[in-house]
């Protein structure tokens, strides 16, 4: 068992990506979108459209109260969702296509999209405004904010007050962060696509940095929009090789 598992074991948490799971899960008579789980929330996820994009809906165990992170597509499979664990409200990590493209649907179907300020222009429709530096009540959930640009103006993440657990959107990835306009140039070796609609690399990183590598315990659980699942701790120390490499 790694240290990371044991610690969780200890803590009392439930975190269903980890393959020494996975007979558990199917045992505990849990819905196949458990992610993860601890005394005070379940987080279930799900991928979808043709970007696999990471939909999480975070849900408070003491009240039933639930919010869903990014309503990126599939809308059916989504409202679903919503309606089997009590979401009550949006939130849009970033206002990328790929992450939003089942914003009207859920909207229409009475539930609150809430997005920054600075990502606001990219969606459709919204309802209201997330600010940083505050938070989202979900039943006696807490989710932290705090906005984090780079990957967009307005990108922006959420850590859920009392739980190891860090919604880092399209900003913070296993191996490096997001993708950036002068990072896909970097890494490409000619400019990107002139629809291409990604930020700044040195914004970008500056982000990871100060906001989330500073802000948050090496044991966090980093959940991204995409892929796998990471811990602060994992990739803390690779920052400079990000910065050398320059995406």
């Amino acid at each position: 068992m790694s240290d990371l598992a044991a610690h969780a074991d200890r803590a009392g948490i439930d975190h269903y990506c980890w393959p020494q799971h996975d007979i558990e899960r199917q045992a505990a008579d849990a819905r196949p979108t458990l992610h993860y789980r601890d005394a005070q929330m379940e987080i279930h996820r799900v991928v979808v459209g043709p970007f696999d994009n990471n939909v999480f809906v975070v849900r408070c165990r003491a009240s039933g109260d639930a919010v869903l992170i990014d309503a990126a597509n599939e809308h059916e499979l989504l409202l679903d969702l919503c309606a089997q664990l009590g979401v009550r409200t949006v939130l849009e990590t970033h206002g990328h296509h790929d992450h939003i493209g089942a914003v009207p649907q859920v909207r229409e179907a009475g539930y609150d999209v809430l997005v920054t300020a600075g990502d606001a222009h990219m969606l459709p429709s919204y309802d209201q405004i997330l600010e940083g530096d505050s938070a989202v009540e979900v039943g006696r959930l807490r989710l932290l904010t705090t906005i984090t640009p780079g990957h967009t103006a307005g990108s922006i993440c959420f850590k859920v007050d009392g739980s190891p657990v860090l919604f880092t959107g399209d900003t913070l990835f296993p191996g490096g962060p997001g993708l950036t306009r002068d990072g896909f140039e970097f890494r490409e070796g000619k400019p990107p696509p002139a629809e291409f609609p990604c930020g700044d690399f040195a914004t970008i990183i500056r982000s990871i940095d100060e906001l989330i590598f500073a802000r948050n315990a090496p044991e966090t659980i980093v959940m991204p929009g995409h892929g796998d699942d990471t811990t602060i701790g994992r990739e803390s120390p690779h920052l400079q090789e990000w910065i050398d490499r320059g995406w």
